[in-house]
């Protein structure tokens, strides 16, 4: 940036956008100091470097809101892992599939995981058949994006959001509105006892 550029001669774009052409360093910090602005080098590789008239502190200030706004649209999409048996009972079945249609709710992959052991080795048509329960017990809120596989002793499977099933099922089941906090009760507490006195 301005005295910090060492190279002989620089092609240089003024705060408009047009093209001044190749000129040394001197000429164009006195171009830049005439509009109160600084010179800055953009693409120091080129033959000759890329200069470029502008505002330091306010590209600075720009670059920062669009480095802000991207981290908010990106969105974490986290794996969770619920564990299953071949021999898993019902109510446990049942307990695990809520907690997976909650983690799909909150945008999150289910990564469900079956371990084989001993005999059960000799019974996967088993475990491969509560998988597909899986599969059918959150096919209304879930896609499946890996399909039940075997890797040695364990077989996985896993479940993602679908974005338009998720939408439905919110619409016919709205999430319960949390409790409000304590600060917002003591207000509502003050207010009544305002307005009884």
């Amino acid at each position: 940036m301005n005295r910090e550029i060492r190279a002989a001669q620089i092609r240089v774009i003024d705060d408009e956008g047009k093209m001044l052409g190749v000129m040394t360093v001197p000429e164009a910090l006195r171009i830049a100091e005439e509009k109160g602005l600084d010179l800055l080098e953009i693409a120091p590789t080129a033959t000759p470097p890329t200069c470029k008239i502008m505002d330091f502190g306010k590209w600075k200030y720009e670059n920062k809101k669009k480095q802000h706004a991207a981290k908010k649209k990106q969105v974490v999409v986290q794996v969770k892992e619920i564990q299953l048996r071949p021999r898993t009972d019902q109510h446990d079945f049942d307990t695990k599939m809520r907690h997976a249609r909650r983690f799909i709710l909150d945008g999150d992959k289910v990564k469900v995981n079956m371990r084989f052991m001993g005999r059960e080795m000799a019974h996967q048509e088993l475990g491969l058949k509560l998988m597909n329960d899986v599969i059918t017990t959150l096919q209304d809120v879930a896609m499946t994006e890996a399909p039940p596989k075997m890797e040695g002793k364990n077989a996985f499977l896993i479940i993602a959001p679908d974005p338009i099933k998720v939408k439905e099922y919110l619409k016919l089941h709205p999430k319960p509105q949390s409790a409000p906090d304590d600060e917002e009760m003591e207000e509502e507490d003050l207010d009544s006892e305002e307005d009884s006195e």
